[in-house]
């Protein structure tokens, strides 16, 4: 793996996950309490062997800086390396990244110093372990110019996603971009020739594209370099690609999620909590997830009902039910307080113990949840100051509301607090 060089597309500015994107770029939005989703891509590639790892992005990239730099860092003995790339202005080209093909082709004189056989192209919003070097391997062995990643998908689903036919030898043959009624039906396939089992067929007649490709490094740089008006690998490199090269696919049989929404993200996190398997892990040794070593002291549990549910460290939990639901670290929970199907994001600092020491009769209110507070079916981003006797419950079962100036959104049910909002004692949403 060493001639493999691999290419992380950071996304656009990430419309559908706002809010959780008002402040920093989608690959840098925390799951699972401890990490933040860039941290899968570039842990797979890592445990996959890749060291060389570039990130593309444009958007709100502070954050995401802050965590590569203090997250990944390799020995100076190899010539490993995971590095931002931000869009930039130059003579050639004065514009911001078009599209994700747009945006290799702009740092192309970059990649090509490495001189690597093969370009892996990832996006950086996706939740599944992967080991590439099998993926690079299939690449190799079908001699393939390209060759893409593909899941069987339901009909409930398919339409949001890249849909491609295959020939017996597993060829691409074409593709259609998240189409719907007609166009839909006629995308699908039979996927017993992937391996299912005829009833898994029946349940999943569509074969969608990942996302996630494998160039030759010289077709990468063809394609880009003769087609200039196409912007965009899903949409347009690929699908004009198969008619003069070998684009082959390769079946993913494990879990894979698309982080593309609120709803995704949401039912992506608390899917963590599952028993007894949930359908991703973080518990596997052989293929650990890595992310930011912050030496934080363990979590403070004080008469607390917790069933079902994930506490990042450094938390402090007081006589509180928490069921269900994902707390990040340095989550503070005062008493009387109810938290079930949620997603708490925790705090990035901790306050001094002076300016917690305030009752809820007081102005100032503290970053955590406070005293005899019900969280129900909600997101809470990070440093959110959270009042006494407040109820985040969606009462009227809203599906979609924006109420920036209150510090908070819904979208598909899930009420989603801003990251430094502050809901007044005795809010009711």
């Amino acid at each position: 793996m060493k001639k493999v060089l691999s290419i992380i597309l950071g996304g656009g500015a990430g419309t559908r996950l706002y809010p959780l994107t008002k402040l920093r770029a989608k690959p840098a939005v925390p799951i699972a309490g401890k990490y933040r989703l860039i941290d899968i891509p570039v842990s797979n590639c890592i445990n996959s062997e890749i060291y060389k790892i570039y990130i593309l992005t444009q958007f709100n990239s502070a954050s995401l800086n802050r965590h590569i730099a203090r997250t990944y860092n390799f020995s100076g003995f190899s010539e490993g390396f995971v590095e931002i790339l931000a869009a930039q202005q130059t003579p050639e080209n004065p514009n911001w990244f078009q599209g994700t093909a747009d945006a290799v082709r702009q740092y192309l004189w970059l990649f090509e110093e490495w001189k690597a056989d093969e370009y892996l192209i990832l996006s950086g919003d996706h939740l599944y372990r992967m080991d590439y070097s099998q993926f690079i391997q299939r690449h190799r062995d079908t001699n393939a110019d390209i060759t893409i990643s593909v899941v069987p998908m339901d009909e409930a689903r398919a339409s949001d996603f890249g849909l491609v036919k295959i020939d017996e030898s597993g060829r691409i043959i074409s593709f259609s971009e998240k189409p719907k009624g007609e166009a839909l039906k006629a995308a699908q396939v039979d996927t017993t020739t992937l391996g299912l089992t005829p009833e898994q067929a029946r349940q999943n007649p569509y074969i969608a594209s990942m996302g996630i490709y494998v160039f030759k490094a010289q077709v990468l740089t063809d394609l880009l370099r003769q087609s200039h008006e196409q912007t965009d690998f899903g949409k347009e490199i690929i699908p004009a690609a198969s008619k003069d090269y070998n684009v082959q696919a390769f079946l993913f049989d494990g879990y894979w999620e698309d982080i593309g929404t609120i709803k995704a993200f949401y039912e992506a996190n608390l899917g963590l909590t599952e028993q007894p398997h949930p359908p991703f892990s973080f518990y596997d040794e052989a293929a650990p997830i890595y992310t930011r070593s912050r030496y934080l002291p363990p979590t403070k549990l004080l008469n607390c009902n917790i069933t079902d549910s994930m506490i990042g460290e450094g938390c402090i939990l007081k006589n509180c039910q928490i069921h269900h639901s994902v707390l990040g670290i340095r989550s503070r929970v005062e008493s009387g307080c109810t938290i079930q199907d949620s997603l708490l994001m925790g705090a990035d600092y901790y306050q001094p113990f002076t300016e917690r020491q305030t009752t809820c009769t007081e102005e100032t209110i503290p970053v955590g949840i406070g005293a005899n507070t019900t969280i129900r079916g909600a997101i809470v981003d990070k440093n959110a100051r959270i009042g006494c006797d407040v109820q985040i419950i969606n009462k009227d079962r809203i599906e979609e509301a924006a109420r920036e100036e209150l510090g908070f959104y819904i979208r598909s049910g899930v009420v989603v607090v801003f990251k430094n909002a502050v809901i007044p004692d005795g809010t009711v949403i």
